[in-house]
């Protein structure tokens, strides 16, 4: 059990911005907003998972939606309060602790403003490990947890309680919400136990953050090339070094499609590499050969100061570094594959672990 500070915060949002592999949205955005609810109603514990009572009631918190959108579309806070209340009065019980649902620049933050603002600790666990389009895409899912009933609400005050069948059908139903609201809503999800969130969260992430933030922060400071300090910090796989010569971006349905192209700078000029993402990276190509496919982490930095570029910072003439980073191993599994591989999401590819993919690989 530890006080988040400012600097905490800070370091927070820009190692989970990493881990998001491109998406979970704008680390600037998200700072501001965990800041702001900070000042106004003090400061978040967080807590271990170990530290959770049993039969203790968790929510996760959210953003759905578009990346881009909540850029100019931003909450006004009511949100929390509203989406923690529908879910307490749902189940006639307080709400112990609330939680990210995934690592990124406003999906780490999200949870820590409704945290200060709801005067309860926020937990240092989350449900992938880096960030997934879906809300499916969680190891609760991988576990049998139910996403519902789950708290959808907007700016406007729209509220509303799902209680469905499926994750899958909690996904399209409220991804058709999500949509009609403007492209951007909160969400509280995966209501669970103490004693279910020990068994399939995964733990540490606000910590390992933390330290990726702290780093990337401190590059600057040793003799070591920023970017080895990175890779050795995160045990990563250096894929590419380019410059981008285009940007395919669409929104539709919710999403952020597209795909961003490099031409090698450095020891990688004249060769050149493709990333295609879905909100987040899902597969990069290096010339015409397979190099990282989800769930395995794609990350994409500033060249120069390491610091995260999300798909929706991606522009024309920014050289960039191209990074692979092993997912967690729930993912590995047969049903992970199943529900996060890149066949899941049309990629004509089986999955191959990056530390395999990248053998021989110069």
């Amino acid at each position: 059990m530890r006080k988040l500070d400012v600097q905490a915060i800070e370091d927070i949002a820009l190692g989970a911005s990493l881990l998001g592999a491109g998406g979970g949205g704008d680390p600037y955005i998200g700072k501001l907003m965990a800041l702001q609810a900070v000042k106004k109603y003090g400061e978040v514990t967080l807590i271990d998972v170990e530290e959770v009572p049993d039969d203790a009631l968790i929510v996760p918190t959210a953003m759905m939606g578009a990346p881009t959108v909540l850029v100019e579309k931003i909450a006004n806070g009511g949100e929390f309060k509203r989406a923690f209340e529908k879910l307490e009065k749902y189940y006639g019980k307080k709400i112990y602790a609330t939680m990210p649902i995934e690592a990124g620049g406003v999906n780490s933050m999200i949870p820590l403003a409704v945290a200060a603002q709801m005067g309860v600790p926020i937990i240092d666990v989350d449900g992938m490990g880096r960030a997934f389009p879906e809300l499916q895409m969680v190891t609760f899912h991988l576990q049998g947890v139910h996403s519902s009933p789950m708290a959808i609400t907007d700016e406007k005050g729209n509220v509303a309680i799902l209680e469905t069948i499926s994750n899958k059908w909690s996904e399209d139903i409220a991804r058709a919400m999500t949509v009609a609201q403007g492209g951007s809503v909160m969400v509280s999800i995966y209501p669970m136990t103490g004693k279910q969130l020990k068994q399939c969260g995964i733990r540490n992430i606000m910590s390992y953050s933390q330290e990726i933030g702290k780093a990337i922060r401190e590059s600057n400071k040793y003799d070591i090339p920023p970017v080895k300090q990175l890779l050795d910090k995160i045990q990563g796989f250096e894929i590419f070094k380019g410059k981008i010569v285009d940007v395919l971006r669409e929104t539709r349905a919710g999403f952020n499609f597209g795909t961003v192209k490099l031409d090698g700078v450095e020891e990688y000029k004249g060769d050149t590499c493709e990333v295609g993402f879905q909100n987040e990276n899902l597969i990069a190509k290096r010339g015409d050969r397979v190099l990282v496919t989800t769930p395995d982490l794609i990350c994409i930095t500033d060249l120069e100061n390491i610091t995260p570029v999300t798909t929706d910072g991606l522009k024309y003439g920014r050289r960039v570094l191209v990074i692979g980073l092993k997912c967690d191993t729930q993912w590995r599994t047969e049903k992970g594959i199943e529900t996060v591989g890149p066949r899941y999401f049309g990629y004509d590819v089986d999955y191959i672990p990056l530390e395999e993919r990248m053998k021989g690989v110069k």
